[in-house]
């Protein structure tokens, strides 16, 4: 069939794609920034069409001739009034899908109890489900709850919290009862929906075979890890908000994403009836117990094999813009910090430092200053330095670096990332090589656009500490390089 993903640089949709590909189908994908398509393997087996699903022409564009949509978008960091944003977005997708006579669209929403209050992002996904299933054209909504996998924010928010913590302290949502499901069975309910009946239109409760408590969740991790399972005492005076803070500072997850994700977890949400069993029958082999999800999730992550990351998801309120060319710097008030320096090493050793940088290999100096400057950001709700990148040796475009993003990348000679920690301010790093006489040349270039006073005084203020940073950054990442060329040359 011909399929249109929406989402496709998401989590689900970067891993749907290419299986829909695997089975037959022709699929387009909608994105607002295509470039972060580049280096995804199975982007030259897809139509891609850019825009915004506000944006109706570009909509109407990406519904042309096509058969099923998946609706995979949701601002989980959504602020202000986005649930009325959300519902827009779904009118707007679903009036196009109904007008182009698309036959079905398919939404993943979340698992969520009926007759209480339910939490903002909840109730958001709720309201969405209703507006496609009132547009006219067929849909399935599948309510799935906490996706394990390797990559997911809640997998990772399990994760950390049971590995940082020999002792949880934790809010009363511990005792919620939880029906996990697979991320691959997922995307099995998503790939076979495609095939369901033209008369189906309906909401659907997707989840794994187990229900637990929360608490029951972090030890199952733990016995998977090899890790001693944790005493939790459940406190009565840890609001949602406020355990959104504590998880914002003990893992990696950002505050925009802890805070909807526990505020969910204060109900019970646990599969209402298996009706979804008489439409979609279970994979073959079986819906993957928990505590096997959460093995291959652990196997994958070891292996270097994350497919896709929470890690990568965009981050509201962080730059977006390009890094203007130099020409178009003229008029404004910006401040730059170069280096450059000769290494005795080739530019191919150079580089592979370059691509390697963050995460567990670090920014090759002053560490201290690093690490207090990834807490200020997480104390400003920002992602920090914890977040790591997804592949420990590979970098492509969209790919999140601790508080960078990967704007840009020339393979082999540099890489521009563009900060999406909190600054008052737009701020880039290039990192550079190229092969000269007897070595190579690495140049290293920062690069500030302040925002009114307090972008220039915070400019001001950090400049005493680039000589140790930057300095030591260019001297290290030389040094890196060179004891590289020297290791692989007794090697030969």
């Amino acid at each position: 069939m011909r399929v249109l993903v929406t989402g496709a640089t998401g989590y689900i949709g970067g891993r749907l794609v290419p299986r829909l590909i695997g089975a037959g189908h022709d699929v387009r994908v909608l994105v607002r920034q295509p470039e972060r398509l580049r280096d995804v393997p199975w982007a030259a087996s897809v139509d891609v069409v850019a825009g915004d699903l506000g944006d109706r022409a570009a909509v109407d564009r990406a519904m042309d001739g096509i058969e099923v949509v998946y609706y995979l978008v949701h601002s989980m960091g959504g602020r202000g009034d986005f649930e009325s944003i959300e519902v827009e977005i779904a009118r707007n997708v679903a009036a196009s899908a109904r007008e182009h006579g698309v036959g079905r669209i398919v939404y993943l929403g979340g698992l969520h109890p009926e007759g209480v209050r339910l939490s903002r992002h909840l109730r958001s996904r709720a309201e969405v489900g209703e507006v496609l299933l009132g547009s006219g054209v067929p849909t399935v909504v599948l309510q799935a709850g906490v996706i394990i996998g390797s990559g997911s924010t809640s997998f990772e928010m399990i994760r950390h919290l049971t590995e940082v913590l020999p002792y949880m302290p934790a809010p009363r949502w511990v005792r919620s009862n939880i029906q996990p499901i697979a991320v691959r069975d997922v995307l099995h309910y998503l790939i076979r929906a495609a095939e369901v009946p033209a008369d189906v239109n309906r909401a659907f409760d997707i989840g794994g075979p187990d229900v637990y408590r929360y608490g029951q969740l972090m030890n199952g991790y733990a016995v998977e890890a090899g890790l001693p399972q944790r005493p939790i005492a459940a406190l009565p005076v840890l609001t949602p908000w406020l355990a959104g803070q504590w998880v914002n500072l003990v893992t990696p997850i950002p505050r925009r994403l802890a805070v909807p994700i526990i505020e969910s977890l204060q109900y019970d949400c646990v599969m209402r009836d298996h009706d979804i069993d008489a439409v979609i029958p279970p994979p073959a082999e079986g819906l993957l117990p928990y505590r096997t999800a959460v093995r291959l999730a652990l196997e994958r992550e070891r292996e270097g094999e994350v497919e896709t990351s929470w890690r990568n998801a965009q981050v509201l309120g962080a730059p977006s813009d390009p890094l203007p060319s130099d020409p178009e710097w003229a008029g404004h008030t910006v401040y730059v910090d170069e280096r450059e320096q000769r290494s005795t090493a080739p530019a191919d050793d150079v580089w592979r430092v370059i691509e390697g940088v963050g995460g567990e290999n670090g920014w090759y100096s002053f560490p201290l200053l690093w690490a207090v400057r990834g807490w200020i950001d997480k104390l400003f709700g920002g992602v920090g330095l914890r977040r790591g990148r997804r592949d420990a040796d590979e970098l492509h475009v969209g790919d999140a670096v601790d508080f960078w993003r990967v704007e840009a990348i020339d393979r082999g000679r540099s890489l521009r990332l563009r900060a999406e920690m909190r600054v008052p301010g737009r701020a880039w790093l290039e990192l550079a090589t190229s092969d000269v006489d007897g070595g190579s040349d690495y140049r290293q270039r920062a690069v500030f656009f302040p925002k009114g006073l307090s972008g220039r005084l915070y400019w001001w203020a950090i400049v005493p500490f680039h000589d140790v940073i930057f300095s030591g950054m260019a001297n290290r990442i030389t040094a890196e390089a060179e004891a590289s060329a020297r290791a692989r040359e007794r090697g030969r």
